[in-house]
């Protein structure tokens, strides 16, 4: 697959701002801009990633975004994949880029939530199984998270404690990370201290939910050096991949898993295969990975991601965490950003905003946070209904 470049990134601060979400994909969107030094009528291609909490103008996130920059008549689409949606954007933005069809595209995403858990749409829709984890069972996000926080103790062994250095690891970094919503860095007692959202989880280890925007300005290789941008940061490979049927572990929405009596069980389940279509891609490695920012909806999750990625075999997380491997100056740093325990969600921007980091990270622009000699990053979340998110970039 061929690579392609990114120009510039952007991003608006999270936080709880109580604003309008296009303010802060504008905002990020102008900052990318900047950061290429491109101006507005020179973009080709508009993506949107989708936000279904803001009415119509989300729904049609690219032409919300233009309209507030100003029309120009530029080609435009949007996205929506719920968590995935950022990285669903930039894979629409990629095979416009490679086809021919433009040479540069900007990519925004950009979202403003209210407080507590993200819940359904409004209403009795009986065949919504995102809708039918509420009604039926009060399945909101933390008690997911603590279902598979107890999968873990059960099946390697993990702690409470491994959780709650998971939290402080990320919580260092994110003090030095001008966009984070929390800049604090916490200690072991205050994070075992925090009330009990869902056990075994605590409020310091489950992201919050936040506003925030993000942005990246792509194009291809060539335009790139045209303008003189001889050894830019490229996106070496996007997975953006369904599930498989039989699937080994309940994901929600879902209540069930499917049945394997006709079928037999595949090599690997859901978030094991999200990195592997990246990794070919970008023909790539675990082994070659200096970075990864992870979907840490809870501190328990990070642990999954390091064997769902290859960084480690399945149950040695633990040891990869308490080694010191994924905190800064070791082996491959996780969340040098300071991970959603730093941001929040704000969905449609996610994706994008690992995107940013680990640009600032190769281009070694992240200051006291930045990861020493970095030439590879992967990025990795995922969607609700089973909508697959990884992103690897290299320098």
């Amino acid at each position: 697959m061929d690579e392609i470049a990114v120009l510039g990134v952007g991003m608006h601060p999270w936080g709880k701002w109580g604003r309008n979400f296009v303010d802060y994909g504008v905002k990020a969107a102008r900052d990318a801009l900047q950061d290429a030094e491109l101006d507005w009528n020179e973009v080709q291609f508009v993506s949107g990633a989708n936000t279904v909490r803001c009415g119509y103008p989300g729904y049609v996130s690219g032409s919300t975004f233009a309209h507030a920059l100003g029309f120009t008549g530029a080609q435009v689409a949007s996205s929506y994949s719920a968590c995935a949606s950022g990285t669903t954007a930039l894979a629409t933005a990629r095979a416009q880029i490679l086809s021919g069809s433009c040479e540069v595209a900007l990519v925004v995403g950009a979202d403003t939530t209210p407080k507590g858990f993200l819940a359904p749409n409004q209403g009795e829709r009986w065949d919504d199984p995102d809708w039918l984890r509420f009604k039926l069972m009060g399945v909101t996000n933390p008690t997911y998270f603590a279902l598979y926080a107890r999968r873990r103790m059960e099946l390697y062994g993990a702690t409470a404690r491994d959780f709650a250095k998971v939290k402080v690891k990320n919580s260092q970094a994110g003090v030095n990370n001008p966009n984070a919503r929390y800049r604090k860095a916490f200690t072991l007692e205050e994070i075992e201290a925090s009330p009990v959202v869902a056990s075994p989880l605590r409020l310091l280890e489950i992201c919050a939910t936040s506003d925030g925007g993000a942005a990246v300005v792509v194009s291809s290789v060539d335009y790139a050096r045209r303008h003189g941008i001889a050894n830019p940061v490229k996106i070496a490979g996007i997975s953006t991949v369904l599930p498989r049927y039989p699937e080994q572990i309940i994901e929600m929405p879902y209540l069930a898993t499917d049945s394997a009596a006709g079928t037999g069980w595949p090599d690997g389940g859901f978030r094991d295969t999200i990195p592997k279509r990246a990794y070919a891609e970008s023909g790539l490695g675990p082994e070659d990975l200096d970075m990864a920012e992870v979907y840490d909806l809870s501190s328990a999750f990070e642990l999954d991601w390091y064997e769902h990625l290859g960084l480690c075999k399945p149950g040695d997380a633990e040891k990869l965490l308490n080694d010191g491997e994924t905190s800064l100056g070791g082996r491959v740093p996780v969340n040098a950003s300071g991970g959603l325990g730093a941001f929040g969600e704000a969905v449609p921007a996610q994706a994008l905003s690992q995107i940013c980091e680990l640009t600032w990270q190769l281009r070694g622009q992240s200051g006291p946070r930045q990861v020493q000699g970095a030439r590879a990053g992967l990025c990795i979340n995922y969607g609700l209904f089973g909508h697959g998110s990884c992103v690897i970039l290299q320098r």
